[in-house]
């Protein structure tokens, strides 16, 4: 074991973590200050998490409240590239991870901490987006991964180690599911959800009502932006987060933002998850429903060449990189001109744009009428077509004199 006296541990209050503090006091000697990030999970998971971390043998246990930091800062921008991993996944648990890592390394920087600890395992995306942030902002601090180290392999392995020290937890061996929220979302793995076959249960969704249950009749949000921020939910002024919750409540109440699906981790294997993002789908939506008023077709293509890109820097845990900056400066210039409002309809699971304005549109009916006009002559599109095609035009009579 290397030779530290103090580590920061990324705390959670779960089986996991209870179960890493002791086994750290044990194996490296030292000093474990806990560590947990608000992020918009909910008062139910913080509650008594000092108490617990304290319990566990931690000397201090600090929790930070990063909620508006995490969606103005991280979700707002990440949104602004239209980011949606593999065509589905809204990137919930990724966004979090450097703002929760970030953070950690602040506490470990004010408590004089030498060493940074997570509890993820081998086998999954957060190892590499913890240690990555690490590595861009603490290179000098001595990563411990648990998980990698320890001889425990299962629920019921943390359970009896617990037990022998007398370390409560209220885990249990008969928990089903891995779950992870914040304000963005919240995930589902494990249990029947390892069989793809196997559609999931009611019991799996935790946030939204069952679509088949939702109200019968639709409700209207309406979003305001102002470059590329969101600024209003229904003619209300509120901040990131504050807009994030109300579009979550009234959204989730809707049934909107259920995704299942099969991901390719970046460590080679595939998983299968279920994600609710209520807000977040809206919000993504209207949002690139008013980009499609404002950028003209050549914008457009680049930008979505950026969340394409962008959705795979995100989820890689590549958040403090020069690549990423870039790509959010590109985005950002595009997002200048994203200023208007868009109403969503929300019905039985489904959230569709159903109006949209701008200050900056370039749409113009003069233009795009089916009636009469007077500023379009159709007789100019033979010339562009005639130019637009020259060169296939060319190549089929290069063809066609070759026979």
């Amino acid at each position: 074991m290397q030779n530290v006296k103090k580590i920061v541990l990324a705390y959670s209050g779960g089986l996991d973590t209870s179960a890493i503090i002791p086994w750290l006091k044990e194996n490296y000697g030292c000093e474990v200050v806990a560590f947990a990030a608000d992020v918009g999970q909910g008062d139910e998971e913080l509650e008594g998490l000092h108490e617990k971390a304290i319990a566990s043998g931690a000397s201090e246990c600090h929790i930070v409240d990063l909620k508006e930091e995490f969606v103005s800062e991280y979700i707002f921008p990440t949104i602004t590239t239209g980011a949606v991993y593999e065509g589905e996944y809204l990137l919930g648990t990724s966004m979090a991870r450097p703002v929760i890592a970030k953070a950690q390394v602040e506490i470990a920087r004010k408590v004089g901490a030498d060493a940074l600890c997570h509890g993820c395992t081998g086998k999954g995306n957060d190892q590499v987006r913890f240690e990555s942030t690490f590595a861009a902002l603490a290179p000098d601090l001595t990563v411990i991964a648990p998980w990698r180290e320890w001889d425990m392999v299962s629920r019921e392995d943390l359970l009896a180690y617990l037990a022998e020290r007398n370390i409560p937890t209220t885990a249990s061996a008969t928990k089903i599911y891995s779950r992870d929220a914040n304000a963005w979302h919240i995930s589902h793995e494990g249990g029947e959800l390892e069989d793809p076959w196997q559609e999931p249960t009611k019991q799996v969704w935790t946030l939204t009502v069952d679509p088949e249950d939702a109200p019968d009749t639709p409700e209207r949000v309406t979003l305001s932006f102002d470059e590329g921020k969101l600024t209003h939910v229904d003619g209300e002024a509120l901040s990131p987060y504050q807009a994030l919750v109300k579009l979550n409540t009234v959204a989730a109440a809707h049934g909107v933002g259920r995704i299942d699906i099969v991901e390719n981790r970046l460590v080679g294997m595939k998983s299968r998850g279920c994600y609710e993002t209520p807000g977040g789908t809206v919000l993504l939506k209207a949002y690139k429903a008013l980009e499609t008023m404002v950028l003209d077709k050549a914008a457009l293509k680049y930008r979505e060449q950026i969340g394409l890109e962008f959705s795979h820097v995100m989820y890689d845990g590549r958040w403090f990189t020069a690549l990423n900056d870039a790509l959010l400066a590109g985005a950002a210039s595009f997002a200048k001109k994203v200023t208007g409002d868009i109403v969503v309809k929300l019905y039985k699971g489904q959230a569709t744009v159903t109006q949209r304005r701008s200050p900056n549109s370039l749409y113009s009916e003069d233009f795009a009428t089916f009636g009469a006009d007077d500023v379009y002559d159709q007789k100019h599109a033979e010339g562009f077509i005639r130019l637009f095609s020259l060169s296939s035009r060319i190549e089929a009579l290069k063809k066609q004199s070759e026979q």
